[in-house]
């Protein structure tokens, strides 16, 4: 149940910004195993101005922060293929591997009310966080 915020800088078509959901949607289900209707993704698009990147970089405009807030659990393979993925999978959209930053914050069960309020360590979740 990752919550995902996705940052850019640069205003795509409307077609993009869902493809450029869809992408890191994609490498969640591939790295974590989430379910495919286990989507909960914000983007949002920054002036320029409002999103500094570091100087160098080949296609500021094309700067992007992937923040994800996940129950803890998920092994270091399954991180670094998560983080692989979603590299590989904003490629398309002319995003440079080296532009992507992500940043995995990770949370005890207990920190999460869900499904009417209960605290999610006190629930069958009906999905595997260990992967």
């Amino acid at each position: 149940m990752p919550f995902v915020c996705i940052e850019i800088r640069k205003q795509y078509t409307q077609e993009e910004e869902v493809g450029i959901i869809n992408a890191v949607h994609a490498a969640l289900q591939e790295a974590f195993l989430i379910k495919p209707d286990d989507k909960h993704i914000r983007l949002i698009v920054h002036k320029p101005h409002r999103f500094t990147c570091p100087d160098g970089k080949a296609k500021p405009e094309c700067s992007t922060m992937v923040t994800i807030d996940a129950f803890a659990g998920r092994s270091l393979d399954a991180k670094r293929a998560l983080y692989k993925a979603i590299v590989r999978n904003l490629e398309p959209f002319g995003i440079p591997a080296d532009h992507v930053l992500t940043v995995l914050r990770e949370h005890p069960q207990e920190n999460w009310g869900v499904r009417g309020g209960q605290a999610a360590c006190d629930i069958q979740l009906g999905f595997k966080v260990d992967v």
